[in-house]
């Protein structure tokens, strides 16, 4: 596999009757001492729906900042977001976020955690319980339902909150280095997770990292950024059979241009 045929320029974006997330030029400053500084400069990319893309970077490149754009936490200062076609400009139920703590309430317990959302928009309890008793399937948490957050370990507490939002559905899920604080083995079995989940459910999804690896394990297609200020460096189609295996030719290939890229 040559380089030339895994690799494209940033910025290149095909609007197409799928897209589900559009972001143009996507500019974002902060005030520092009386000082503009420019954390992302013209952020250009679009996510297909039912797509995994891994944001990769090393820390300080702005990779948050563009999470909490494009859950509309706050705004760009330039620039563009669009949802299926329609400005980004607030939080909303289309768009759910896994953060790398997990947000857990420590009072209720591993169901009611779950159910906690989906009360808010249903008072039909058949559904609610049907509902959470499945994703209780699904992260493979079925016998802890009763378990308070305290009492279980901090995989499980991820399982509880990749449950909890996509319980709701959204058409978003942006994951902001939600698997950095596990050990190597709970790591490796979240992320096997999670690509279950996505091939069930068919999220779009844009996960966080600075891990190499986890992004090639992970993703469709990577977006490199590099900083000062955040920008997208290159744009890498992952074209990788699942499960992918660390030790494949193919994937040692991808490890090594994406650790040239960092670097560079």
């Amino acid at each position: 596999m040559k380089p030339e045929q895994v690799s494209m320029p940033a910025g290149k974006v095909d609007p197409g009757k799928d897209d589900t997330l559009g972001v143009t030029d996507l500019t974002k400053r902060f005030d520092v001492n009386g000082s503009p500084v420019t954390v992302l400069d013209r952020i250009t990319f679009n996510a297909r729906a039912g797509e995994m893309i891994c944001i990769l970077g090393r820390s300080g490149c702005g990779k948050t900042t563009l999470l909490n754009i494009l859950a509309g936490f706050f705004p760009p200062s330039s620039g563009d977001v669009r949802l299926n076609g329609r400005p980004v400009e607030k939080p909303g139920p289309d768009r759910c976020v896994v953060f790398q703590e997990d947000t857990l309430f420590p009072w209720l317990t591993v169901w009611e955690n779950i159910a906690f959302g989906l009360k808010g928009r249903t008072r039909d309890r058949r559904y609610i319980t049907d509902e959470v008793d499945r994703f209780l399937s699904l992260v493979g948490l079925g016998p802890f339902r009763d378990y308070l957050p305290k009492e279980i370990s901090g995989g499980m507490k991820q399982r509880v909150a990749l449950a909890r939002v996509l319980i709701l559905k959204p058409r978003v899920l942006l994951m902001d280095e939600p698997f950095a604080a596990l050990d190597a083995q709970t790591r490796e079995e979240m992320q096997a997770l999670l690509v279950s989940l996505w091939q069930k459910l068919s999220q779009t999804i844009l996960f966080v990292t600075h891990n190499v690896e986890e992004a090639i394990t992970l993703a469709d297609r990577i977006l490199v950024m590099n900083n000062r200020p955040g920008h997208i460096r290159e744009e890498i189609p992952v074209l990788l059979p699942r499960p992918r295996r660390i030790e494949k030719a193919e994937f040692v290939f991808f490890r090594r241009k994406l650790h040239e890229s960092l670097r560079d």
